[in-house]
């Protein structure tokens, strides 16, 4: 797992990330569920060119989805990220 962009598959953009990253310069991602926080630390610092502080990571189940059968399926689980930057850095997401 040494590539960035398959650490780090995408920037979530919800409304508790978006108070995470005003008010506690945190911010949110996805990444890969085999990714361990040494790793997603490395990809965002070479990705967005800041220092990262800490890493706080949890895996997601996937939930029980039903379309108009008798039977079910399931959403994917995943893995999420809450990185916490040093004071001055930032990312700029729009």
């Amino acid at each position: 797992m040494k590539d960035v962009y398959q650490v780090i598959q995408k920037v979530l953009l919800t409304e508790k990330g978006t108070r995470l990253s005003e008010e506690e310069n945190k911010y949110v991602f996805n990444v890969h569920p085999d990714a361990n926080k040494a790793e997603i630390k490395q990809a965002v610092e070479e990705l967005f060119r800041v220092k990262v502080l800490a890493v706080n990571t949890m895996n997601r189940a996937g939930k029980k989805k039903r379309e108009r059968t008798q039977s079910f399926g399931r959403t994917a689980a995943w893995k999420r990220a809450v990185v916490t930057l040093a004071e001055g850095s930032k990312i700029d997401l729009v």
